[in-house]
C-alpha cells in the first residue's frame, strides 16, 4: 500500500502499521490490537484450526500452528484494501502454503473490524472451492 493511500484513512494506515508485523511476528503489535481482540477462522480444508483466537496472543498463536502446519511456507499477498465507513476495512489477498508437498493459492477477503484507533476483530474468509495448485519458485 502507497503511503499516500494510508493517508487517505486512518484505518488503512493503522492497517499499514500492522502490516509491518503480519503475519509471521506480531511482537510490537499490542498496542494496534485491542486485549479483547476475536480473529475468527473457519476453512473447510483446515478445520482444526476452525474457531475464535482472542487478543494478539490468540492472533499470534494461530499464525504458530498454520505456520507449524504448512512447515513455514504460509505466505499471503494483498491485492486491495478498502476501508468501509469508519470502522470496516476489507483486504483482498492470495494466500498460499505448501500441504503434504502440494503447493496452493487461493482467494481470501480479511475483513477488520477497528473501534477506537484499534483492531477489535476480524474475519478470514477463504474461496475453498477455486484452490488453484501452484509450483512455488
Amino acid at each position: 500500500m502507497s503511503d499516500s493511500a494510508a493517508a487517505a484513512h486512518p484505518n488503512l494506515a493503522l492497517l499499514k502499521r500492522l502490516g509491518d508485523h503480519f503475519p509471521h511476528d506480531l511482537t510490537g503489535a499490542g498496542e494496534l490490537i485491542a486485549d479483547d481482540f476475536v480473529f475468527h477462522y473457519f476453512n473447510t480444508n483446515l478445520p482444526e484450526l476452525a474457531g475464535d483466537y482472542i487478543g494478539v496472543d490468540g492472533l499470534q498463536g494461530f499464525f504458530q500452528k498454520l505456520g507449524a502446519k504448512s512447515k513455514g511456507t504460509f505466505r499471503a499477498k494483498n491485492k486491495n484494501l478498502v476501508h468501509v465507513g469508519d470502522e470496516l476495512v476489507v483486504t483482498s489477498a492470495t494466500p498460499e502454503m505448501t500441504l503434504e508437498g502440494k503447493s496452493f493459492e487461493w482467494d481470501a477477503l480479511f475483513i477488520w473490524r477497528v473501534v477506537g484507533g484499534r483492531f477489535v476483530e476480524a474475519w478470514d474468509i477463504p474461496a475453498v472451492n477455486t484452490i488453484r495448485r501452484f509450483e512455488p519458485g
